[in-house]
């Protein structure tokens, strides 16, 4: 994955961090090399200036240090959410017993180094910094938010984002565009769930299995068996989406791309299932080309093309 040191906030090394924070001749070396480090916010001021701790030491963001955050652009909530949390940061001087910190430099250097070396199709690992109707947000590096838009986060439909995600969430995430005039980046996730053959070879005609009620429609009830895998079932009175369900499976037809189901019972709601990472199929550390649709099925063709 071509991030090597912009990773995203929280995902930092701890050794390397114990080699800059154990002494304040660290911190002299990181001023000078340009390192960037992290660090925790312990408060913001009325000001909206960040205090930090960095291991033993005390450090200050300056409001106008903070971020340049092209998504959330003039909203104080990116700079007062970051309380608590890991922020990644340059060391720039040292004054009145404080070290003077830039996030903003960080998430410039990061970005900078984005848009002149990823390309669409590349892995990034990302954190889920907040969620939308329309989709997720996540932090693909130093802080820098890319969006992942409902319809990039599977192919099996989904009513909400928080049917997958929560934040803080790690996740693997592709590069679909990059905007160099807006310095902007956008992701997409759907890719990395795998094709229909590959979610459907876990499965079997015969089998009942545990799914998830997606959508209903009057010739019948859509169920998602994986998160990139869903299959149609009969018309089943007292099913109502999110809800949880037995189902039979009747048959598995590559050439349509389909599977038949049929619902046995309701199951009692337990806490949802987020995707983790023994969801993701990956390998390699980019895609040119992701063919969701099986090669017997000739009526339509699902895929993106990097």
């Amino acid at each position: 994955m071509p991030q090597k040191k912009y990773l995203p906030e929280g995902l930092f090394s701890k050794s390397l961090m114990a080699s800059y924070i154990n002494n304040p001749s660290g911190l002299e070396k990181a001023v000078e090399t340009g390192a960037i480090l992290e660090g925790v916010v312990t408060r913001c001021d009325s000001f909206h200036n960040l205090y930090c701790d960095i291991g033993p030491f005390k450090g200050i963001i300056r409001r106008s240090e903070a971020t340049y955050d092209t998504v959330n652009k003039s909203k104080e909530i990116a700079v007062i959410s970051r309380v608590g949390k890991a922020v990644c940061f340059k060391v720039i001087d040292y004054q009145n017993g404080s070290y003077i910190l830039s996030r903003r430099a960080a998430m410039e250097e990061a970005m900078d180094y984005f848009l002149d070396n990823l390309v669409p199709g590349d892995i990034l690992r990302a954190r889920v910094t907040h969620i939308e109707p329309f989709g997720v947000f996540v932090d693909i590096g130093c802080g820098n938010v890319s969006l992942i838009g409902i319809e990039n986060i599977s192919v099996s439909r989904i009513a909400s984002p928080y049917e997958r995600f929560r934040n803080g969430q790690e996740i693997l995430c592709a590069v679909k565009y990059i905007d160099k005039a807006n310095r902007r980046i956008t992701m997409t996730h759907k890719e990395l769930l795998g094709t229909w053959q590959e979610n459907v070879s876990s499965f079997n005609v015969g089998e009942t299995v545990r799914g998830i009620v997606r959508g209903i429609e009057d010739y019948g009830v859509f169920v998602e068996l994986a998160p990139n895998l869903s299959g149609l079932a009969e018309y089943k009175e007292g099913v109502a989406v999110g809800q949880e369900v037995s189902v039979f499976i009747k048959s598995i037809i590559p050439e349509k791309m389909k599977v038949k189901l049929l619902i046995i019972d309701t199951i009692e709601q337990k806490k949802r299932k987020l995707i983790s990472f023994d969801d993701y199929y990956i390998e390699g550390k980019r895609m040119d080309i992701f063919t969701y649709t099986p090669p017997e099925c000739h009526s339509k063709n699902i895929e993106t093309i990097f």
